[in-house]
C-alpha cells in the first residue's frame, strides 16, 4: 500500500483466514509456552514473540506498525504517553554526563522534562531558538552532545521547525535529530523526508482525536548509522551485558537497533507501556486521521482569517496565514496544511483573555488540544505555569496567549461562538 490514506485504514494488521477483521484486543499480561527453552530464547532476544505485556503486546504492536507505515519508518513502539515517548527517545541515546540540544519552542511539559527532571538524571540540555542562525546552532554542540530535539509545529507557540538547518547541524556532528510530529501528524508532514531520524508523537492528540486515550509512540527512520558513530552510542554498538553480551546494531541492524534497545532496556525497566485497550482506541482514531486533519485545517484557516480581520483582536498566530512569519517554511515542509491550532490575544491583554474564555459556549476550556471538539486554553496559567516569565518568552508564550484548538464542527458555529465571546468582553 503506497498511499497514506489507505495506510490509515489498512496498515499494521492483516487478518488471516477466519481471524478477526478488526484489530483484536489481546488483554493478557502473559503468554504461554510449552517449554522453558522456548521462553528463554525470547528473554535472550534470540526469537520474536511475546511473554509479558509490559514489554510488548500484539495489539500495541499492530498499532505501532500502522503509525510506522504512516511515518515511513522501519520500527516503532507505543508508550503510555507522549511524555514517555519524549523521555525514552532521548534517554535511549543519552545518559548521565551527556548533553542534548533542544529547540526552545517546544511543549511546556517537554521543556520541564528536559530542563528539570532529566537534568536530575545527569543529562545537560542547551536550548536554542527556533530562528537561530547556523552559527548559533553549531556553537551549542559539545563533544558529549548525543541528540538534537525539536517539534514540527511547536505547542503552543506554533513555530515551524527549520528541518534543513537542524538536520544538517545534527548530522554534521554525528548525532540523530529527534522530532515531535504531534501537531502536524504524518498527514501533513513526514519528518523523515526532511532529515529527521527519530519521530515521536503524543497519540493523545490528533492521532486519537477524541480525547479518550493517553498515549505516545516512537518511530525510527532506520537511516541513522549508529555504527558510524559507535564511540558516541556505546549502548547500541557495544555488548549489553544485561542480555548476555548482545550488541543491538549487530543483532537487529540499522533499522531495528534503536527500537529494540528502547523496548528491551527502557520499557523493561521504566514500565511506560501502553495498554492494549488504549491501543485499540488509538487505532480507531488512526482510521479517520486522513479525513479529520484536512477538516481541522480548513476550519482553522477560516477562524484565523476571521480573527485577523477583527478589530478587537490584538494579534493572531497561525502558520497557514500568508502574513505569518513561518509561512515560507509552511510552503516547504507542510504545503497541504499545518494543524487546527491557533494562538491569539485580545486587546486588553490577560484580563480580556480570561473574560473572553468565560463567555464561550461551544468551545470548552480544557487542558487538552487537537480534539474533534473545539477547545481553548490559557497556557500561562495552565500547561506552562511552571515556567518563569523569561522561560515563557523563550518558549514563545506571552501572558495573553490563548491556544484555540479548532474542531471539526461546522465552522459557522465556531466563528459565531468566538464572535459572541469577543463582544461580551466589551460589555
Amino acid at each position: 500500500m503506497s498511499y497514506i490514506n489507505t495506510n490509515c485504514v489498512q496498515a499494521g494488521y492483516t487478518p488471516k483466514n477466519g481471524e478477526p477483521r478488526v484489530i483484536p484486543i489481546i488483554q493478557s499480561t502473559t503468554f504461554k509456552y510449552d517449554t522453558s527453552e522456548a521462553m528463554a530464547k525470547l528473554f535472550d532476544l534470540e526469537a520474536s514473540g511475546y511473554f509479558y505485556s509490559r514489554l510488548q503486546n500484539p495489539t500495541c504492536d499492530y498499532v505501532a506498525a500502522k503509525i510506522c507505515a504512516l511515518e515511513g519508518g522501519t520500527a516503532a513502539m507505543l508508550t503510555s504517553s507522549g511524555q514517555a515517548a519524549s523521555l525514552i527517545s532521548v534517554f535511549n541515546v543519552a545518559g548521565c554526563g551527556d548533553h542534548v540540544i533542544a529547540c526552545s519552542a517546544i511543549y511546556g511539559g517537554t521543556y520541564n522534562l528536559f530542563n528539570v527532571t532529566m537534568r536530575r538524571m545527569g543529562i545537560e540540555f542547551s536550548f536554542v531558538g527556533p530562528d537561530c542562525t547556523e552559527e548559533e546552532l553549531n556553537a551549542a554542540f559539545r563533544p558529549n552532545t548525543k541528540a538534537v530535539f525539536g517539534e514540527t509545529i511547536s505547542n503552543p507557540s506554533l513555530a515551524v521547525f527549520n528541518f534543513d538547518l537542524f538536520s544538517k547541524a545534527a548530522h554534521a556532528h554525528g548525532v540523530p535529530l529527534i522530532v515531535d510530529n504531534t501537531f502536524a501528524t504524518p498527514i501533513n508532514c513526514r519528518p523523515f523526508e526532511h532529515g529527521a531520524d527519530i519521530v515521536v508523537h503524543s497519540t493523545t492528540k490528533y492521532i486519537d482525536g477524541h480525547a479518550s486515550t493517553i498515549g505516545g509512540v516512537i518511530v525510527d527512520s532506520g537511516k541513522f548509522d549508529w555504527d558510524a558513530h559507535a564511540d558516541k552510542f556505546p549502548g547500541l554498538t557495544t555488548p549489553d551485558e544485561s542480555y548476555h553480551g548482545l550488541t543491538y546494531t549487530k543483532a537487529f541492524g540499522q533499522g531495528g537497533a534503536f527500537i529494540t534497545k528502547a523496548t528491551a532496556q527502557l520499557m523493561r525497566d521504566l514500565g511506560s507501556s501502553q495498554s492494549p485497550q488504549s491501543a485499540f482506541y488509538i487505532n480507531l482514531g488512526l482510521e479517520s486521521l486522513h479525513v479529520r486533519i484536512p477538516r481541522h485545517c480548513e476550519n482553522a484557516m477560516a477562524v484565523a482569517k476571521f480573527l485577523e480581520s477583527n478589530e478587537d483582536v490584538a494579534w493572531v498566530d497561525y502558520p497557514g496565514l500568508p502574513s505569518n512569519k513561518y509561512y515560507d517554511r509552511v510552503q516547504k515542509y507542510l504545503p497541504n496544511g499545518t494543524c487546527g491550532v491557533i494562538s491569539f490575544g485580545l486587546k486588553g491583554g490577560r484580563e480580556a483573555a480570561e473574560k473572553f474564555m468565560k463567555n464561550l459556549k461551544l468551545a470548552c476550556v480544557v487542558t487538552h488540544v487537537a480534539d474533534a471538539r473545539t477547545c481553548i486554553l490559557h497556557p500561562a496559567s495552565a500547561t506552562h505555569r511552571q515556567l518563569s516569565d523569561e522561560e515563557l518568552v523563550a518558549a514563545g508564550v506571552s501572558p495573553d496567549l490563548m491556544r484555540l484548538s479548532v474542531g471539526i464542527e461546522d465552522v459557522r458555529d465556531i466563528i459565531e461562538d468566538i464572535d459572541n465571546a469577543i463582544k461580551a468582553v466589551k460589555e
